[in-house]
């Protein structure tokens, strides 16, 4: 497959990057070399390869969920650029 820089420039715009002059150039050539690499994996033969579930043997060594009062509620208020009696007050993200 042959990465153009319309196909970058569409990249970038997804992406929200921009890319100018020899960084595009060397995007472009870097997405060519992944392409490529993948267009090498398709013509491996893993016919009788069993799928990994996961990549190492390690075991996740969780600790104890235990519930702590760290801060009290005033605590946590008490640096809030602005607040209401008891909660933060934010700025309006939505509108109705």
């Amino acid at each position: 497959m042959k990465i153009t820089d319309e196909v970058v420039d569409h990249i970038a715009h997804l992406a929200r990057l921009e890319f100018e002059g020899d960084k595009k150039v060397s995007i472009r050539q870097d997405l060519e070399r992944i392409i490529s690499f993948m267009e090498t994996l398709q013509g491996v033969n893993t016919e009788n390869v069993e799928p990994l579930v996961f990549m190492t043997n390690e075991v996740n060594r969780l600790r104890e969920d235990e519930a702590k009062d760290t801060l009290t509620q005033s605590e946590v208020l008490k640096n809030a650029p602005k607040k209401d009696s008891d909660y933060f007050r934010i700025p309006k993200v939505l509108d109705k």
